[in-house]
């Protein structure tokens, strides 16, 4: 039932007319209808809702990189989602350069292959790395031999590990690193105009920064795609303590290893005299025989130690810890 107007209404309504205030023609000739173009090339399969899902998905993903990954690498690393999209597979194939990164992955139980694109400069900053260098990458972009493919496959094998937990609250996946390739010629896992999901990374190793991009095609995440929504999402999440992230940062920082070194004196020499040195001369020290040891870890005193031998081996014993409080 409309809404009846009152006198003083009516009154107010002719006068507005009279005056020219309102215009007639615009609130009597009807108004067009909006026809919004759709591009059957490119498919909307992808919503709003599903690209922030899997935001979130690869949020918590960038976390467990940030606290795994330095363990291997011993570098700071940062991660942090970029954005997400869907275009055609056509599109991230073309912009891809030579030489490349792309990871296939399998994400057993759902049918087809994913996509990991990390930057070249990133690889060649693990590579340096995981060799014993400070993490830097190379001013001019070359082909990756087998044994820096090899090199890389250990550390892409464990990002893909953590795949499991972000993913579980939707799926439990098994992801399974199939082969890198350096060639985006033969990683045709889709048709050119299938539609895929991309959400790209920045991952910053050390003072060396890159992007990296997970292509996910809609046939690989079909069956799920009704999961793929944060009310979904955040109802099936599991809460989890803060004792077990702390247990799982302690865990991480046991098994760094860090250099341990016992010293048994210093002295003093002339440079005349250490030019002049030869086989059988004796350097006396400024420590007795009796003398307890300095223990350091990495560049820090912390144990007092005697030495001896143990199983044919040089030995210390600690006896006391140096404790700087």
């Amino acid at each position: 039932m409309s809404e009846v107007l009152s006198q003083n209404e009516i009154d107010d309504l002719l006068k507005a007319l009279s005056t020219g205030e309102l215009d007639v023609e615009a609130y009597s000739s009807p108004k067009e209808a909006q026809v919004k173009d759709y591009d059957f090339t490119r498919p909307a399969k992808f919503s709003k809702e599903h690209l922030r899902t899997l935001e979130i998905i690869f949020e918590n993903y960038g976390r467990l990189l940030y606290t795994n990954l330095p363990a291997y690498l011993r570098k700071n690393v940062q991660v942090e989602v970029v954005n997400s999209e869907a275009v055609a597979y056509s599109e991230f194939a073309n912009a891809l350069s030579n030489p490349v990164l792309l990871c296939m992955v399998d994400f057993e139980p759902l049918q087809g292959k994913v996509l990991m694109e990390l930057a070249p400069t990133l690889g060649y900053a693990i590579i340096d790395r995981l060799l014993g260098g400070t993490g830097e990458t190379l001013e001019k972009k070359r082909d990756f031999s087998e044994i820096e493919i090899s090199i890389i496959e250990r550390i892409i094998s464990i990002c893909i590990e953590l795949l499991r937990e972000p993913w579980a609250n939707v799926v439990e996946l098994n992801p399974r690193l199939e082969k890198i390739e350096t060639n985006s010629q033969f990683a045709q896992v889709v048709s050119p105009t299938e539609m895929i999901a991309i959400v790209t990374l920045n991952l910053k190793i050390g003072d060396i920064e890159g992007l990296m991009n997970i292509c996910l095609p809609f046939l690989t995440l079909e069956p799920v795609m009704d999961k793929l929504n944060t009310k979904y999402w955040y109802s099936t999440m599991k809460a989890k303590e803060e004792a077990v992230y702390e247990e799982t940062i302690e865990m991480l920082i046991s098994k760094a290893k860090i250099p341990i070194k016992a010293v048994l004196g210093s002295s003093s020499i002339s440079v005349a005299d250490f030019a002049n040195l030869q086989k059988g001369d004796i350097i006396k020290l400024n420590s007795g025989i009796e003398d307890e040891l300095t223990v350091y870890v990495g560049n820090i005193s912390k144990f007092k130690a005697l030495p001896g031998s143990a199983d044919d081996n040089y030995a210390v014993r600690v006896t006391s810890i140096i404790r700087e409080e």
